[in-house]
């Protein structure tokens, strides 16, 4: 599936995931309200709190009732390895394909760097 033909809620997951594995929600930080990233990113408060229960239903984030969602120590690290394996198991064997369709080389890569 293309990043363009993923749901919004997808794209915001993956959005707020990279926010988590980069620092940016350190763990243990509240994260914004589901209002504040709706109006933020131009959505609808509706996809965020999708985007956002998948966060909880993956153990990333736990709600304090009446106070916010927070992001759960060792959530970077969970997300980062996800991530990985998803890159390694579905991204990476396309690319490879297609390094080679092209014929380029992974060293060519490191030159250009």
């Amino acid at each position: 599936m293309t990043q363009q033909s993923r749901p919004v809620y997808l794209k915001l997951r993956d959005q707020i995931a990279a926010a988590i594995i980069e620092g940016d929600y350190a763990e243990g930080a509240m994260l914004p309200s589901v209002r504040a990233f709706a109006a933020e990113q131009g959505a609808n408060p509706l996809t965020v709190a999708k985007a956002y229960q998948q966060f909880q239903t993956d153990g990333l984030v736990e709600v304090q009732r009446g106070v916010g969602m927070y992001v759960v120590n060792g959530a970077a690290e969970k997300l980062r390895k996800s991530e990985r394996d998803q890159f390694v198991s579905e991204e990476w064997p396309e690319i490879r394909a297609r390094m080679e369709r092209l014929g380029i080389k992974p060293a060519e890569l490191l030159e250009s760097a």
